[in-house]
């Protein structure tokens, strides 16, 4: 295959810097200590930066990734759709009122998981009068810039396209007709782009990728003709291999390239269709096909497959077929360079690439398969998925351990009591600069274990001296001991393994460091029992919750294993957790919420897999909390996701009590279990844990009138933030938890008087 033929292509990049300078840059301007001008320099550099690597590393073409915050709420603004509340602000200020709300009372925008990634986006609102009036300009001055910096051959523009674009909108409006009106608006910065001579523009279609892509069929082949013609796009559709009833319409469309993921959904059994697909029917002459068979999700190396699959697909095509290989997805979804990391066990780090190195496997792999010998390929394509082993199968577990010893009926009157709309929190409080500093020196070695504990009991007993003062009904020991949900769990298991600058963009300045999981999981020892007996000793209030992350957050907030299932991952974590649930109670604690936020984030974008995840995904949840008495109650806690979909998985989760974020989803959610019949106890969020605003006591009690409008039972319902309140500051938090304290009385007198106790006896002693 001639090298002319063959390209390597970036479709996405991290947008951090190698030492998480965009996260330092924009909390410092959000503090006000810094000016605009200078987050501006900072975010400039950082995606200079990033382009150059890309090029230097020998990628053809570079696409310019690239924002300040979330490249959706970017495209918000180049379309001139962010909502009428902001309209009163401009620039940065108007774009991080979209991001984080404003003062007084401008609330943000609803976020949302990227399909099945953890990645949290802002979510566009459209009405039926939604009208684009573009500003392309910002985006325009990226494309001069990283023309400047790669070469204008080289400089690749990216777009979020119309399709995807609406369809990740809210609101009541005609997606056709939406996606009519955002075609001029496009056709605008493409005819721009044109005159700066760009090779070609990237538009992202991850949507295509759902069980639904069919309906939008019509619509696609409507706007990409009225794009057609301007300058060369290439359609990259991401994420998971294209449906089989939308591939034969999906190559038609008049672009001129099409990036598709050939690595499957990340641990699924059933792999990826791709290859079977373009087996089956080929792929268009006239087109490069975009082979996107570096892993993209995955921070382990290839293993030599890259080279065969595409090596393969040569049997396939015609022999001048232009390619170009790529990753399955933008790479913002990994780390960005293994070479900083320096205590990594060489068995694990050998097996690893980060961003920096897959840029180098792409290169290797073209260089492979254009070589004068070429790349000889042992895969049949029309059978290959790449699928891992299958292992640990429910089967191989007692069935009893997957159910609770009783009906939630049986269960509810014999765990603790409250009045009506008692108040908790969902777990963790501010990691003050205090508790950073003392964790830093404890690494460092400048305190002893002993030293480090006492001050960590000290913010222990900080947090419960708060919660008893507001008058919190249930209380939480705060987590000052973690600094990430699922690390914190992963060090204290075995087969876990952790990075030192790992991060991972999980929304705006929020980064994440996953741990890998690199072999069979078990507990080493009780993980939480400590901190939990430490502050049930603290307060005279019977209830201190115990904490756990569930074991399918574990699964998708980590990078998990390739050479087995995901299920059987997650059914070693649900054993591991077990034993600790086991602990808790033996210790004496009556509540332990049990977190699986990242249920919904996991189910694979195809309805026909959807039901197999589900399963085993509740099912972990169960085996985990399967041991616990009736007495004990379980609470567990789901986030940024839309929910409704799954509902019967959320029943099966059987949990006592459901807390779920929902102060900027205008109460979705909350409908939602209401038609379902939902039948436990539930706690919607009522204050946004990503926004500095201090909601108001009426705000808030507005929120619980709407629960029980809704046909929420009044005495099932908590009052509770949106998610956990690491990242706020004590400033914020004591005013808002004081104002959610004072809304649940006045809703409970408003509602009963403030006598009757709608669960029979309180839960102070």
């Amino acid at each position: 295959m001639s090298a002319d033929n063959v390209k390597t292509s970036t479709i996405g990049y991290p947008r951090i810097g190698p030492k998480r300078e965009m996260k330092k840059a924009l909390e410092e301007y959000w503090a006000g200590k810094s000016s605009k001008e200078a987050l501006t320099a900072v975010a400039k550099q950082v995606e200079e930066a990033a382009w150059k690597t890309q090029a230097d590393s020998g990628i053809n073409l570079v696409a310019l990734d690239g924002t300040c915050y979330d490249q959706m709420l970017d495209h918000c603004t180049y379309l001139g759709l962010l909502p009428a509340r902001f309209q009163e602000l401009s620039g940065l200020d108007a774009y991080f009122a979209a991001a984080r709300g404003h003062p007084p009372n401008i609330t943000a925008l609803d976020m949302s998981k990227l399909m099945d990634s953890n990645y949290h986006y802002l979510v566009p609102e459209l009405t039926a009068n939604s009208t684009p009036k573009p500003n392309w300009a910002p985006f325009l001055e990226a494309v001069r810039r990283g023309q400047a910096t790669v070469g204008a051959e080289k400089a690749v523009p990216m777009l979020i396209g119309p399709i995807t674009f609406t369809v990740l909108s809210r609101g009541d409006f005609d997606r056709s007709v939406m996606i009519q009106r955002l075609g001029p608006a496009y056709q605008t910065v493409l005819n721009e782009l044109a005159k700066l001579g760009v090779p070609e523009v990237q538009i992202h279609e991850p949507v295509l990728a759902l069980s639904a892509a069919n309906q939008y069929q019509a619509d696609a082949e409507t706007v990409y003709q009225s794009l057609a013609g301007t300058v060369p796009l290439h359609l990259v559709v991401p994420y998971d291999d294209v449906a089989a009833d939308v591939y034969p319409w999906l190559v038609k469309l008049p672009v001129q390239a099409i990036g598709l993921d050939f690595c499957g959904v990340p641990g699924a059994p059933h792999g990826n269709s791709t290859c079977q697909l373009i087996a089956k029917y080929g792929f268009p002459s006239d087109k490069r096909l975009g082979v996107g068979i570096i892993d993209g999700r995955s921070p382990w190396a290839d293993n030599g497959t890259a080279v065969k699959v595409v090596a393969a697909l040569r049997k396939h095509l015609g022999p001048g077929q232009a390619l170009s290989v790529q990753t399955s997805a933008s790479l913002q979804h990994v780390p960005l360079d293994l070479n900083l990391e320096t205590e990594l066990p060489t068995a694990v780090k050998s097996r690893l690439a980060f961003a920096q190195q897959k840029l180098e496997e792409m290169v290797a792999v073209k260089e492979a398969v254009t070589g004068h010998a070429g790349a000889a390929s042992d895969i049949d394509l029309s059978t290959y998925t790449g699928a891992p082993t299958m292992g640990l199968t429910a089967k191989a577990i007692p069935t009893e351990f997957f159910q609770r010893p009783a009906p939630f009926a049986v269960r509810r009157p014999q765990q603790p009591q409250f009045h009506a709309f008692p108040t908790t929190t969902i777990g963790s409080f501010p990691q003050t600069p205090t508790i950073r500093r003392a964790r830093l020196q404890y690494k460092k070695g400048t305190i002893s274990e002993v030293e480090y504990r006492e001050r960590i009991a000290a913010e222990i007993g900080y947090s419960i001296g708060a919660q008893e003062a507001l008058g919190l009904d249930v209380l939480v020991h705060g987590e000052a001991e973690r600094t990430d949900m699922v690390e914190y769990f992963g060090m204290k298991l075995n087969g876990f393994c952790f990075t030192q600058h790992a991060w991972v963009q999980s929304y705006g300045s929020r980064y994440v460091r996953p741990p890998l999981i690199v072999g069979d999981v078990s507990r080493q020892g009780p993980m939480t029992v400590h901190e939990f007996e430490l502050a049930q000793s603290m307060t005279s209030r019977a209830f201190v919750k115990g904490m756990l992350t569930g074991p399918t957050t574990i699964i998708n907030w980590s990078f998990p294993r390739k050479d087995i299932t995901r299920s059987e991952q997650a059914f070693q974590i649900g054993l591991a957790l077990r034993e600790e649930v086991a602990d808790l109670e033996k210790a004496g604690c009556r509540i332990i919420q049990v977190d699986d936020p990242a249920i919904r984030e996991g189910l694979p974008l195809k309805t026909d897999r959807q039901a197999l995840y589900l399963e085993w995904s509740a099912a972990a949840f169960r085996l985990s909390c399967g041991v616990a008495t009736p007495a004990c109650q379980i609470v567990t806690h789901l986030c940024y996701s839309n929910f409704e979909e799954i509902m019967a998985a959320i029943d099966a989760l059987d949990a006592d009590v459901l807390t779920i974020e929902n102060s900027r989803s205008d109460d979705e959610m909350v409908r939602a279990l209401s038609a379902y019949g939902y039948s436990r106890d539930l706690g919607p969020g009522v204050y946004d844990v990503h926004s500095p605003l201090v909601p108001s006591v009426e705000s808030m009690a507005a929120k619980a009138r709407a629960y029980v409008a809704a046909g929420i039972d009044i005495s099932k319902v908590w009052l509770n933030p949106d998610c956990g309140l690491k990242t706020r500051r004590w400033e914020e938090v004591l005013p808002s938890l004081r104002n959610m304290v004072a809304a649940a009385k006045l809703v409970r007198e408003e509602m009963g008087g403030g006598k009757a106790n709608a669960r029979g006896v309180t839960a102070a002693k």
